[in-house]
């Protein structure tokens, strides 16, 4: 009798993604002129800020393993979908690398942030030059590229929406998860189409993992939400606050703002821009008040049901066993991460 660990098994998958997407990353980033390479070497966590060899990680490479559980599910193998996974982490951290800048985040994977470290041109040079080189990477044909184009439509309208929140007020919580479901989500969602169109699988399928990927994006934004604000640095990777040191809108907290507590008022009047930066007592306060006006309880349901939705969706796709049993046990440690 086979013993399944789930989460064993994850983990073991996202270390065999990394070795057979790296080669593929490096080459590109070896594309690159001058002290762009080198800034994105340091980003990678290849190089330190001197050019240095260095031991950093370049993260966890969840988008590329969804694209080669994904390829695996619809009876491709995972090889031949390395560089389509190489091309999405790419642009996963061209993203990074913006993101980073504008959100004035000094940290990144527990390093100093690129903008941080060689200026905040060097950071867009270097964002703009990972996502000329992922379409380079991405194999030929022209569905691939249009889906991640897609895909990068809904992530810079996401962003763009995710910034304009910050100025505000009027926010509802269908438009925050909209946002979130092209900031974080739309990215998934293509990664795991990306796999079933490498390995040809029909448009029904192809739409179905895409769903998959849609549905379990939302669930990890909610995560992510949940762990900027009751989490440990240790495992959201940047110090744990920052997002409510900017009054950040996330989904627990426009849950929170928009509930009929008396604690949504309190919280509505700390959240204003100019009240002033928030003082760690504050910080705190907020994360109590948010807590108290039924966000926090909001964002753990909304993502419970959104990871059933992610499973509804993968069955609807037809994988193969073995691909199912590996996007499975990539859902579960996406979305059940320790706080």
């Amino acid at each position: 009798m086979t013993v399944v660990h789930p989460e064993r098994d994850a983990w073991e998958l996202l270390s065999r993604s990394r070795q057979l997407t790296e080669p593929f990353l490096r080459k590109a980033v070896g594309r690159l002129p001058g002290r762009t390479r080198a800034i994105a070497e340091y980003h990678f966590g290849w190089k330190d800020r001197d050019g240095n060899p260095d031991v950093g990680g370049w993260g966890k490479g969840m988008r590329g393993a969804l694209v080669l559980a994904s390829a695996r599910a619809m009876g491709g193998a995972p090889e031949s979908a390395a560089a389509a996974a190489a091309a999405v982490e790419l642009v996963h951290n061209f993203s990074l690398l913006h993101d980073d800048l504008m959100d004035r985040d000094a940290v990144r994977r527990k390093r100093p942030t690129v903008w941080s470290q060689f200026g905040d041109a060097q950071a867009v040079l270097t964002g703009d030059a990972l996502l000329v080189v992922a379409m380079e990477m991405l194999p030929d044909g022209p569905a691939m590229l249009r889906e991640l184009c897609e895909s990068l439509l809904s992530l810079v309208g996401g962003q763009d929406e995710d910034l304009a929140f910050e100025q505000r007020r009027d926010i509802d919580l269908d438009a925050c998860v909209a946002m979130a479901a092209g900031k974080t989500a739309a990215l998934l969602a293509g990664s795991c189409a990306l796999g079933g169109l490498v390995a040809h699988a029909d448009p029904q399928r192809v739409h179905a993992l895409r769903k998959f990927g849609h549905h379990l994006g939302l669930a990890f934004q909610l995560v992510d939400d949940l762990l900027g604000i009751w989490g440990h640095d240790a495992v959201s990777g940047k110090p744990v606050g920052s997002d409510l040191r900017r009054r950040k809108k996330s989904l627990p907290v426009v849950a929170a703002l928009t509930s009929d507590r008396p604690e949504a008022r309190k919280l509505d009047e700390l959240y204003r821009l100019e009240a002033g930066p928030l003082t760690e007592d504050g910080i705190r306060e907020v994360a109590h008040l948010i807590e108290r006006a039924g966000g926090r309880a909001w964002a753990e349901r909304e993502a419970k049901r959104q990871r059933a939705m992610a499973v509804a969706a993968l069955e609807a796709a037809a994988p193969a066993e073995e691909g199912a049993q590996a996007l499975g046990s990539l859902a579960r440690i996406i979305t059940h991460r320790d706080r």
